[in-house]
């Protein structure tokens, strides 16, 4: 799969990425070279590789599943900026 210019600039356009004109072929290049990467990657064999969170080998920490008291609105609203009725409030962003 190649990337052209015009590819390219679909890309920048969904991506909400204002790229110059001039910048395009530059970046379908690097977008190339990005899926020239990935297509390696796919050639690599992982049959047996067990999945890792890193590089070195670590158990995680687990603590007691327990009920705690919890129930404390008005401590943990105490912080915010603005509450209304039990609940943080915040500006509307979406019309």
């Amino acid at each position: 799969m190649s990337i052209d210019k015009d590819t390219a600039a679909k890309v920048a356009k969904l991506a909400r990425i204002r790229v110059e004109e001039d910048a395009l072929p530059a970046l379908a290049q690097e977008f190339n070279d990005i899926l020239g990467f990935i297509e390696q990657l796919a050639e690599v064999d992982v049959e047996g590789v067990e999945p890792m969170t890193g590089v070195t080998p670590m158990r995680l920490k687990r603590r007691e599943d327990v009920v705690t008291e919890g129930g404390m609105p008005d401590k943990i609203l105490s912080n915010a900026p603005d509450a209304r009725e039990g609940f943080f409030a915040v500006p509307k962003v979406v019309e």
